[in-house]
């Protein structure tokens, strides 16, 4: 699946509009980051229903041992069904292919959805890097894959 294709590319727009409205730290551009998403670093996945994406997520590398996982989504009228779960496990075999032994993710606080799926799927909580070490509302962690 490609990033950058209108219809999954609506989803990466619709997910930052959502953090927007949550904490106000909504950062669209996300077609200008779409090779990070492109073999053999990085691949992007969208779970559809009736031909349209109703979820979405990607893994691109963040070290030479460890991918990161960003973008992902699911709308809100396809929530509470798993398709989360499913696209997170998805998305690690995708990591695991690609030759990486451990996965890396941010979240906010707020997003307690997010923090209950990582939590459960063994995901834990590490110090936030990058630009996300001076965000007090991020929440990072990693998974040994």
């Amino acid at each position: 699946m490609r990033f950058d294709a209108p219809d999954v590319y609506a989803l990466a727009v619709a997910q930052q509009e959502e953090l927007t409205g949550r904490d106000g730290r909504g950062d669209i551009g996300p077609a200008r980051n779409a090779a990070m998403f492109e073999p053999p670093d990085g691949v992007f996945l969208a779970v559809r229903e009736g031909g349209r994406p109703v979820a979405c997520g990607g893994v691109c590398r963040f070290d030479e041992t460890r991918a990161e996982l960003k973008r992902m989504y699911v709308v809100p009228e396809a929530r509470g069904r798993g398709l989360g779960r499913l696209l997170l496990e998805a998305l690690e075999d995708e990591a695991r292919r690609l030759g990486y032994s451990g996965i890396v993710l941010e979240t906010g606080e707020g997003q307690q959805e997010s923090l209950g799926l990582y939590a459960s799927a063994g995901y834990r909580a590490i110090p936030c890097y990058g630009a996300y070490a001076a965000q007090p509302i991020s929440r990072c962690f990693e998974k040994a894959l």
